[in-house]
């Protein structure tokens, strides 16, 4: 079980109070890790400092702004692969099935496909069976870091460190 699935959740998610106070610990549990390469560690020093220094208000718009408003952005995963189909749909509940039979329960509010909630899930799954589960999603998150890399977006290098 991977605190690194964990942290790269966090920085993937909308920030909060509560996202600010941990932030500046990141960088020391990813390096006590190891699961990153260093140079990848280091790339997300930036995010990491802007999550942990800079205006909450600024940190929520800006997420919105790339992450909500943006469908090329999106952060649920099988919007890429489905869209709208009906297919996306059985393909949530498939997902969710999968949380509960490892023992993650999720509100009826959470959709199970939500690259953060991914993760969060992969962080209580051993390490061999969570990388194996990261594979399957890997073009989706290959194809928003490039996408990201093309905005000069820190959150880039949280994509990136799940490639790596």
């Amino acid at each position: 079980m991977a605190k690194t699935f964990k942290i790269l959740s966090a920085l993937l998610s909308y920030p909060t109070p509560e996202l600010q106070a941990a932030a500046p610990e990141f960088g020391a549990v990813l390096a006590g890790e190891n699961l990153v390469p260093k140079p990848t560690r280091e790339a997300l020093a930036p995010l990491i400092a802007q999550i942990a220094e800079d205006d909450l208000y600024e940190l929520q718009e800006r997420y919105v702004l790339l992450f909500d408003r943006s469908r090329s952005l999106s952060l649920h995963l099988f919007e890429h692969i489905h869209g709208e189909s009906r297919d996306r749909g059985q393909a949530m509940i498939d997902l969710a099935e999968l949380y509960y039979r490892n023992g993650l329960a999720i509100s009826a509010r959470e959709l199970p496909d939500f690259l953060p909630l991914f993760l969060e899930f992969l962080s209580t799954q051993p390490e061999a069976e969570a990388r194996e589960l990261l594979g399957q999603p890997l073009h989706i998150i290959s194809a928003l870091a490039t996408r990201l890399m093309r905005r000069e977006s820190v959150y880039a290098a949280a994509l990136r460190a799940l490639e790596a």
